[in-house]
């Protein structure tokens, strides 16, 4: 083992042990740390399967692995930034709506307690 591949292990292995500890903490939810531990195993096969590297670094035309490395962590860093836009885009659209649904219901609330206090206060004087 060369001491890239180790190093690369240990830092994929630390990282996956963190995620894990954040979902065991309920600070991470499943749903999310399942593309981190994707990604973490990436790079172990990454690491590990030089041959093939080597095959894709030739027919991406690029002259290092290194390259193909980090273009491929481009992606999903990208492919990640668009899917938690769009959870983000989701979740505000939510919280707006229930915002507006909260105003209204409050709004409905301070009305009825309006008319029973001059409904009560209509009848204390018969």
């Amino acid at each position: 083992m060369t001491r890239a591949q180790l190093l690369a292990t240990l830092l994929a292995v630390g990282l996956a042990l963190w995620v894990v500890d954040l979902v065991r903490r309920r600070k991470l939810s499943e749903e999310y740390s399942l593309w981190s531990l994707i990604a973490m195993a990436g790079v172990l096969v990454a690491a590990f399967w030089t041959k093939g590297l080597t095959w894709i670094t030739h027919q991406f035309g690029a002259l290092y692995e290194t390259s193909v490395i980090f273009f491929f962590g481009i992606v999903f860093l990208l492919i990640a930034l668009v899917f938690y836009a769009t959870r983000l885009t989701s979740m505000t659209q939510e919280v707006r709506r229930l915002a507006q649904e909260t105003a209204l219901l409050k709004l409905r609330l301070e009305r009825t307690e309006a008319r029973m206090q001059r409904g009560d206060e209509a009848g204390e004087g018969r």
